[in-house]
């Protein structure tokens, strides 16, 4: 590329030589992208049309399948067209706003995962208070929380970062993540800081409190029996989400900020477990284990 180019676009160096099969990588791509689609566009349409699921777990269980649709809508579009294309580039504005919204995103994952394993533990633990705490008002907040946090953490690194000195214009991987710092001249100390300032606060944090609730609702279930139904069939889903979701993000902040080379297809596989395996396993965790939504989803189909 010629220097003008260079000093717009940044070339995504992380690709497997795919011009032998892209197209069929293309349809590989675009089939799971339409399934993300149509599986966390059915649930949360179930949720809204049907009154018996407005109750908060399952009002947080659509924002976090809409948050979903938003990571993989984020990201799809791009990758789609870098399949069809013979180089892989992206403007640095673009690239930036990606990285941004990537971490915010999986910031509110971990703040929406917060607010159910919230929601268990006050439906199973205080089970007469839960509708004075679990009120439609205190949820909105919580929904806007959710959100509004990433937002604030993740929202100062790009605007810091918009106009700096940019000397390497090749970004190993598919898409713009924590690895975007590589491509400035001079690394800074205050951005590595703040990193591990965000990941605590978004991740290590919502971690440890989930950790808390699900300690304290396991003594309770331990207590009576009668409520182990209950917990194992609400829980049971959250537990493998947050799980899968957490080793999910260690790999893209711990692996790939290391300095050890990774080979091009151990960072594909890795990047493409982020964005095919975990927006398509949450509409089908949440729609088989969870008893409601699955009875709505038999109903649908069977028509």
């Amino acid at each position: 590329m010629d220097k003008k180019l260079n000093e717009t676009y940044i070339t995504l160096g992380g690709y497997v030589e795919v011009s032998k099969y892209r197209y069929l990588y293309f349809m590989i791509m675009f089939t799971a992208y339409v399934l993300t689609l149509c599986s966390n566009c059915t649930i949360v349409c179930l949720i809204v049309i049907h009154k018996n699921l407005h109750e908060p777990m399952y009002v947080f269980i659509a924002a976090l399948l809409i948050n979903s649709v938003l990571s993989s809508t984020l990201i799809y579009p791009k990758l789609l067209l870098d399949f069809l294309s013979e180089i892989q580039v992206i403007s640095y504005s673009a690239c930036v706003f990606q990285w941004f919204a990537y971490y915010c995103l999986s910031g509110s994952e971990f703040m929406l995962l917060s607010a159910m394993a919230y929601d268990r533990y006050v439906s199973i633990c205080k089970p007469l208070q839960y509708p004075v705490i679990m009120r439609k008002t205190n949820v909105n907040i919580l929904l806007i929380l959710a959100w509004f946090v990433p937002f604030c953490h993740t929202v100062v690194p790009p605007l810091i970062t918009i106009n700096k000195t940019i000397c390497n214009f090749t970004l190993k991987g598919i898409l713009c993540n924590s690895t975007i710092q590589k491509l400035y001249c001079v690394a800074s100390i205050f951005l590595n800081i703040y990193g591990l300032i965000i990941f605590v606060n978004l991740a290590i944090l919502p971690l440890l409190f989930i950790l808390f609730t699900y300690i304290k609702i396991l003594v309770i279930v331990y207590r009576h029996r009668e409520v182990r139904r209950k917990a194992a069939q609400t829980c049971l889903p959250h537990l493998i989400v947050l799980i899968n979701f957490f080793c999910l993000i260690a790999v893209d902040v711990l692996l790939l900020r290391l300095e050890t080379e990774f080979p091009t297809i151990v960072r594909f596989v890795m990047t493409l477990q982020m964005i095919l395996y975990h927006p398509l396993i949450n509409p089908i965790i949440y729609g088989l284990k969870m008893k409601k939504i699955n009875k709505h989803l038999l109903r649908l189909f069977s028509k």
